[in-house]
């Protein structure tokens, strides 16, 4: 597989299933780590990262089923399929905008990607759909179990394992949970979120992560410090917290139905049909009406579209992926024309298309 077939597919994070997946978008748990014979990312010299990118690569090509990776130089992509792989939560921005020495291995099914010289040597990175942290924690583990088979890690026997930030200095570790919360932000509860989860230490992040907006209400719940704790402690702890805004969200929903129902039904189907004629529309508006169509959809509210179906348009009408499909490079007007059409075609009950190709 190349870069150029996952514009037309959608990973395995995206589809729609798993626990709680009528909330809960994904699950992720992402580890730092450093090689222990070289210096960190920020003090590195060009041809430091260049050496710590050669190893690496070697390395994880080397693991168990790497023919399913795809290897990528980020130095040696253009603007657009770095900002495609931001998209697609492959890559960090701040890897993408970086130079030197810099690059991502892609499991096929884009179940994990590691990324080489991001703020760490190396990033690895475990996302699945719905809420199955543990699931996730098993893969992850195996992962980066292999990859220490044939590197050293910088790991200090008092504080655990060594990296460039201080938060992360322990376990390495960044559990994450991306939940899409349109009926809290609705009845406008978001705030009283944000502030409980800050007296636990907890992080509210927006779609891509740190200093991102809430698109689309999409919120990320991840905890902050691993200094101190063990893994199991810190899946537990954001285990415990979502469950708890899941059942937040769903009795925001209720509200929304029992005393607001045809302010609910006006919104759903207003998103709806601007979404379906729209001739130019920007990709801020498209991720504010995908959300209440989302929304709709799980309520049964919009009976002919499935969650899959959404999800691919929540990706597919960004930016980059607009232009990967489109085969060109589209200026913002293009791109919002293009976008409507897009939209018009996968959502129109007159062409018999309810969603993107969803291999």
């Amino acid at each position: 597989m190349k870069l150029e077939d996952l514009a037309h597919t959608n990973g395995e994070w995206l589809k729609g299933s798993g626990p709680e997946a009528d909330i809960v978008i994904s699950s992720r748990i992402r580890l730092a780590r450093n090689l222990a014979d070289a210096p960190f990312v920020s003090r590195a010299s060009l041809e430091d990262r260049s050496r710590v990118e050669a190893a690496l690569h070697e390395r994880i090509m080397e693991i168990e089923s790497a023919e399913d990776l795809i290897y990528v130089d980020i130095d040696e992509l253009p603007g657009i399929d770095r900002q495609f792989l931001v998209e697609r939560h492959l890559i960090s921005r701040e890897h993408a905008e970086s130079e030197g020495g810099r690059a991502v291995a892609i499991q096929g099914r884009e179940k994990f990607s590691l990324m080489i010289n991001e703020e760490d040597h190396l990033r690895i990175q475990v996302m699945q759909s719905g809420l199955n942290l543990d699931n996730v924690w098993q893969q992850i583990n195996k992962i980066d179990d292999l990859i220490e088979e044939k590197i050293t890690y910088a790991y200090s026997e008092q504080l655990g394992y060594l990296t460039a930030c201080p938060t992360n200095v322990g376990t390495g570790m960044r559990v994450s949970v991306m939940l899409h919360l349109p009926a809290l932000v609705i009845t406008r509860q978001m705030d009283k979120v944000f502030r409980a989860l800050q007296k636990i230490t907890l992080a509210v992040r927006g779609l891509y992560g740190e200093g991102s907006q809430a698109m689309g209400d999409f919120y990320q719940i991840s905890n902050q410090v691993t200094l101190g704790q063990s893994e199991e402690k810190l899946i537990e702890q954001i285990g415990s917290i979502v469950p708890d805004i899941i059942s937040y969200e769903r009795q925001a929903r209720e509200f929304l139905v029992n005393e607001s129902q045809e302010n609910l039904h006006d919104r759903v189907s207003r998103a709806y049909g601007i979404l379906r004629t729209a001739q130019t529309i920007s990709s801020e508006e498209t991720m504010h009406l995908l959300s209440s169509v989302r929304m709709g959809v799980n309520l049964g509210l919009i009976p002919d579209l499935e969650i899959p179906d959404v999800n691919d348009l929540f990706i597919h009408t960004q930016p980059a992926h607009l232009q990967k499909i489109r085969g060109s490079e589209l200026d913002t007007t293009d791109r919002n024309i293009e976008r409507a059409r897009y939209l018009r075609r996968h959502l129109s009950k007159e062409d018999g298309e309810n969603g993107a190709e969803n291999n």
